[in-house]
């Protein structure tokens, strides 16, 4: 994990708001880290592909999730993580 990490900043999920605000994050190499506390049942979108939605959270900061939509690709080998997973 420390070679993965070199060089680049961990900001958390419950910081990203107000880093997204303050900073120019397209400038810096930076990672994040998140569990799913909860999975919305996959929907349809207009075009009639499916997609998934995930709420996600540091647990550092319960109040402050993250939604995670999920498509194509990504979608259909995804869609069956389960809540919980990091």
């Amino acid at each position: 994990m420390d070679r993965k990490m070199a060089n680049r900043k961990l900001i958390r999920l419950s910081q990203l708001k107000d880093k997204l605000a303050t900073e120019n994050l397209e400038e810096i190499d930076w990672v994040t880290f998140g569990v799913i506390v909860k999975k919305v049942t996959p929907q349809s979108a207009n075009n009639g592909r499916t997609f998934s939605i995930w709420r996600l959270n540091d647990l550092r900061n319960l109040n402050e999730c993250v939604s995670l939509f999920l498509f194509g690709e990504v979608h259909k080998e995804h869609w069956k993580t389960d809540q919980g997973t990091v």
